[in-house]
């Protein structure tokens, strides 16, 4: 008899979903799903559609096409559109929407009304703990500075134990340090809770912070749906590549499916089957682009080949440089702040590419 393997259920599962504003359509076949427990996050720049993505999540929109399940239950589609007080979803939101005339704990509270006061008092409590917000129950939102005001709304979403959190740019009304300290904290606050989560941003330190898996989208699609490393080392198009980290592409020549030929020397590592560089490796004078990244780039004062300064950014430990290469092209090198270089000074560089990044030439027909 053989062994059967119950796979478990996603959370969330989002199956060709199409939206629209009139002619204008947000969000383009797009599908994901989240296992239980998981954190995932959808970013992209502004207008790419990822707000309307969770708005349909939550059933504030219909759907044109396609279908979200929750738990395995359709909650949207073409013909059906489960309200959203029914569909077990806590909601962080952008400005976190507290209510000014209540307490904290009232606060939290607030979603609990269909509890009796005694367990209602002890799922305050517990929440309440889990933010580190005890000592603060009685005071109101006005008393609270903007990370604690944060914190309430956490637990206000956490305390009805819903099967699926969302969050609106959660981080963005909070000065860079605080929401830095907070994305790990919340990160931490999810997963000691066990909640299944998603959230939007625009901004890849916090995707990078808290998700588990972040979904990057352009123009209403997700085009890759990886771990942070992933999109950041192996993106599956310029878009992604560009739009996650800092970098720089430079024109190389394929030598085979194992070397490829830039200005700075021979790289060696995977490189993309040839038609994703757009030509045939085995008749010879294949070109493409290749992306330097910062971490690529080292300064080394004994290597023979050298780059000039042209910018400087100080970044406390570090100095991201701005190097310009002898054919005048331009790489980035992240720098120990110690090696503080002047604009216009020549330094030793070397390559330390783990692995190569290659698309095909933006303009193929542009000399290299």
């Amino acid at each position: 008899m053989g062994i059967i393997i119950k796979m478990e259920q996603p959370v969330l599962a989002v199956h060709d979903l199409e939206q629209a504003y009139g002619a204008d359509g947000v969000v383009r076949g797009l599908s994901l799903t989240l296992k239980r427990g998981q954190i995932g996050c959808i970013l992209g720049p502004s207008g790419c559609g990822k707000t309307t993505l969770l708005r349909c999540i939550a059933g504030f929109e219909p759907v044109m096409a396609g279908r979200i399940e929750l738990a395995g239950v359709t909650v949207s589609s073409a013909n059906t559109l489960i309200p959203t007080e029914h569909r077990r979803i806590g909601m962080v939101f952008q400005d976190y929407a507290l209510f000014p005339h209540l307490s904290v704990a009232n606060n939290i509270g607030f979603g609990l009304r269909a509890l009796d006061q005694t367990a209602r008092t002890a799922r305050i409590t517990e929440m309440a703990a889990l933010v580190g917000l005890t000592e603060r129950l009685t005071r109101y939102p006005h008393e609270l500075s903007g990370g604690q005001q944060q914190r309430v709304a956490l637990a206000r979403a956490l305390a009805p134990k819903p099967e699926l959190l969302l969050m609106d740019e959660p981080f963005s009304n909070l000065d860079i340090a605080l929401r830095e300290r907070l994305t790990l904290e919340v990160r931490d606050i999810l997963h000691a809770s066990g909640t299944t989560a998603i959230l939007v941003t625009h901004d890849q330190h916090e995707a990078f912070a808290i998700a588990d898996e972040i979904g990057v989208m352009q123009d209403g699609r997700i085009v890759q749906w990886d771990t942070a490393w992933n999109l950041y080392h192996r993106p599956v198009n310029r878009f992604v590549a560009n739009f996650v980290g800092q970098g720089a592409f430079v024109p190389a020549r394929v030598l085979n499916d194992h070397q490829v030929e830039i200005e700075l020397g021979i790289l060696e590592g995977d490189i993309p089957p040839a038609c994703h560089v757009g030509c045939d490796i085995c008749s010879g004078g294949c070109t493409a682009d290749v992306l330097l990244r910062p971490d690529d780039v080292v300064h080394d004062d004994a290597s023979p080949l050298q780059a000039e300064v042209i910018h400087k950014a100080f970044r406390g430990a570090e100095i991201l440089y701005t190097l310009k290469l002898q054919s005048g092209r331009k790489v980035l090198a992240m720098v120990p702040s110690h090696h503080n270089h002047a604009t216009g000074e020549r330094i030793g560089i070397r390559l330390d590419v783990d692995h190569v990044v290659a698309f095909a030439p933006e303009h193929p027909n542009a000399a290299h």
